[in-house]
C-alpha cells in the first residue's frame, strides 16, 4: 500500500486538495512549537543563515570603520615624525669630534637654500672665550634625566647686534621651558645654574669661532653640538640673520637652533629627513639649509636613503602637537 504523501511537500500536490486538516494540524503545531521557542529561537527559525550573516555583518561594518578612521588619522600630513627615544645616546657628551655639523663635501648641492638672508650686522671674530650670564631657574619637565645649563656668550660680541646678554638668556629658558621642546615627552627636564659645572653650555657665538668648532667644509654659516666643552654652539650670524626656510621668522627660526642643538647635547646626533611630502619637518631635520632632502641628501649621508622629492614645512619644535603651556 503506498504511503500519501505529506500535505504541501514542496514540488508535490496534496493526495486530495479538499482536505485541508493536514494544514491545520501542521499550523496548530507550528504556533505551538513557536510558543515554546525562545525569541532567540523563534529568530533563528524565522530567518535561517540570515540569522547568523546579519551579526556577522554588523561587526565587519565596524571593523571597517574602525581602520577608516585610523588611516584617515595616519595620513595626516602636518604631523612629523616626533624623536625616537631609543636613537638617544646619553653619552654623547664623551666624544671629541663636534655633532650636528654637515659631514658631507658639499660637492655637486645647492647650497641657495643655506644661503645666510640679508640683515643686521653680526662679529666675525670672537675673542675664544665666553662669560656665563647670569640668572638661574627651577626645574622644568617632568622627565627623571636631569640636565644643568648655563647660558653663556662669546666675548667680543656686540650686545646690540643681538639684543643683549639677558634677552638671549630669556630666550633659551623660554624655548627649553615650552611643552612643545624637549620635556614634551616626559623623559628629561633641564635646570639652568650660573654657578657650577652644567651639563650643557648654551653659548652665542662668533661666525669665526663656531667655524673652528663645528668645522666649514661645507661653506655655510652652521651651529653644533661641540662635546669637549658640553658646547651647544649658536652661531651668532645665524641668530642675527636667521635662515632662507623660515622666511623671516626670526623667533621661530631662533627657537629651531635652540631645540635642535640642544637635542644634540641631550643625545640626538644623527640628523633626519623630511618624512613626507608637506609635513612639518622634524626638530633634528637641517633646516638652517633647507626643508627639501633633494638639498640636505649630499650634505649628510644619515638621509642618503630619504625620498628626495619630499618637501616640508619648518618647524621649530620637538612635539609641536603639544600644548605650548
Amino acid at each position: 500500500m503506498r504511503r500519501r504523501p505529506i500535505p504541501d511537500q514542496p514540488l508535490r500536490a496534496r493526495w486530495d486538495p479538499t482536505d485541508d486538516s493536514g494544514r491545520q494540524r501542521s499550523d496548530r503545531d507550528a504556533v505551538s512549537t513557536r510558543k515554546k521557542q525562545s525569541a532567540v529561537g523563534r529568530f533563528v527559525t524565522t530567518y535561517g543563515w540570515r540569522a547568523y550573516a546579519i551579526p556577522m555583518l554588523v561587526i565587519l561594518t565596524i571593523v571597517l570603520l574602525v581602520f577608516t578612521v585610523r588611516d584617515t588619522g595616519d595620513d595626516d600630513s602636518s604631523a612629523p615624525i616626533t624623536p625616537d627615544p631609543m636613537s638617544r645616546n646619553a653619552n654623547v657628551t664623551t666624544q671629541t669630534r663636534a655633532i650636528g655639523a654637515p659631514t658631507g663635501d658639499g660637492q655637486g648641492v645647492d647650497l641657495a637654500a643655506a644661503v645666510l638672508p640679508e640683515g643686521g650686522h653680526f662679529t666675525v671674530d670672537g675673542k675664544k672665550t665666553f662669560h656665563v650670564v647670569p640668572g638661574t631657574t627651577a626645574q622644568v619637565g617632568s622627565g627623571g634625566q636631569v640636565y644643568t645649563y648655563t647660558v653663556e656668550v662669546e666675548d667680543g660680541l656686540t650686545p646690540a647686534d643681538y639684543g643683549g646678554d639677558r634677552v638671549f638668556g630669556r630666550m633659551v629658558d623660554a624655548t627649553l621651558a615650552n611643552q612643545r621642546s624637549w620635556i614634551g615627552d616626559g623623559k628629561v627636564s633641564f635646570r639652568r645654574i650660573d654657578r657650577g659645572e652644567p651639563d650643557l653650555r648654551i653659548s652665542l657665538t662668533s661666525s669665526a669661532t663656531t667655524r673652528e668648532l663645528c668645522g666649514y667644509q661645507v661653506q655655510a654659516e652652521t651651529s653644533c653640538f661641540y662635546p669637549p666643552m658640553e658646547r651647544v654652539t649658536i652661531n651668532e650670524a645665524r641668530w642675527v640673520r636667521g635662515a632662507t626656510s623660515y622666511q623671516g621668522d626670526d623667533v621661530a627660526y631662533r627657537q629651531y637652533l635652540v631645540n635642535h642643538e640642544t637635542g644634540h647635547g641631550i643625545g640626538y646626533e644623527k640628523h633626519v629627513p623630511c618624512p613626507a611630502n608637506g609635513a612639518l619637518a622634524p626638530v633634528m631635520m637641517q633646516q638652517s639649509y633647507g626643508t627639501s632632502n633633494s638639498g640636505l641628501i649630499l650634505l649628510d649621508p644619515d638621509i642618503s636613503q630619504a625620498d628626495r622629492s619630499f618637501v616640508c614645512k619648518p618647524n621649530p619644535w620637538p612635539f609641536p602637537e603639544r600644548s605650548s603651556t
